[in-house]
């Protein structure tokens, strides 16, 4: 479920006990979710996943009843628990249960497997696998074909995105799909293997720039998003959400010391 105005991707998951939310979007759009859910299934809702800690994945969380478990990295967790959405009484949205590498949750067809691969959009991006469905939900850590996102404040990282995205890359195997945290369309492993390239060559870039003696600010009047890339469909806006690809490149700046 994708809307421009309601926050990151939801998606639904049936099982025989009832249904897996991942992402719950931002703040006043539980019910909606619910019926959407309805339409395909009047099974209860019994477990949220949270990929990470923002507030348009996780908003809506509150609109659950708060005995219903929620999955999420550990990380994730330490920076909900930072966030005023979750303090007081809100503290019993947050996730009861956590991982560090990989978790798996249910058997058989119904088999979900958490994956962890360092930090990119933060420090706790879960990777989710509908196993037998060979669908993947990758939350912010692949948005789309855009900019990253990298939020240095909870733990995010420019310089290791690349290297993140490439052991996903490599480290989930049987993926048809995948369901990016906000592109409006499903993107395949070859997109996230571009995305992982596009990544790694940004921040080599980055370095001649330093090597160079360029400020960040030169650096981003010069930047255009190599030809290869931009014939898959890659983008940077300057603006936008962290400061778009101005953004990436002071935080990059800084991780590498400059």
């Amino acid at each position: 479920n994708r809307d421009a105005f309601s926050g990151g991707t939801t998606a639904v998951f049936v099982t025989n006990n009832g249904v897996v939310v991942v992402d719950t979007k931002l703040a006043g759009w539980g019910q909606a979710i619910l019926d959407k859910v309805k339409t395909v299934t009047d099974k209860p809702v019994v477990e949220i996943i949270n990929t990470h800690t923002h507030g348009d994945h996780n908003g809506s969380n509150e609109y659950w009843h708060p005995s219903i478990e929620v999955v999420a990295h550990a990380n994730t967790k330490a920076n909900m628990e930072k966030m005023d959405a979750f303090k007081g009484a809100k503290a019993s949205y947050l996730p009861k249960h956590t991982f560090t590498d990989r978790l798996d949750i249910g058997s058989g067809k119904e088999l979900i497997e958490l994956y962890y691969f360092g930090a990119a959009h933060t420090n706790g991006d879960a990777w989710v696998l509908f196993k037998a469905d060979r669908v993947l939900h990758a939350g912010d850590a692949f948005a789309g074909l855009g900019a990253p996102l990298v939020d240095g404040n909870n733990g995010g990282s420019a310089v290791e995105y690349g290297k993140t995205l490439e052991k996903a890359f490599k480290g989930i195997q049987g993926v048809d799909s995948i369901i990016t945290g906000h592109a409006t369309k499903l993107m395949t492993m070859a997109d996230l293997k571009t995305f992982a390239d596009y990544n790694n060559d940004f921040v080599e870039w980055v370095k001649t720039e330093i090597k160079a003696g360029k400020t960040s600010d030169q650096a981003t009047m010069e930047y255009k998003v190599p030809e290869r890339f931009a014939a898959k469909g890659v983008t940077a806006s300057t603006t936008g959400l962290f400061g778009g690809i101005k953004g990436n490149i002071a935080t990059a700046y800084k991780e590498l010391g400059k």
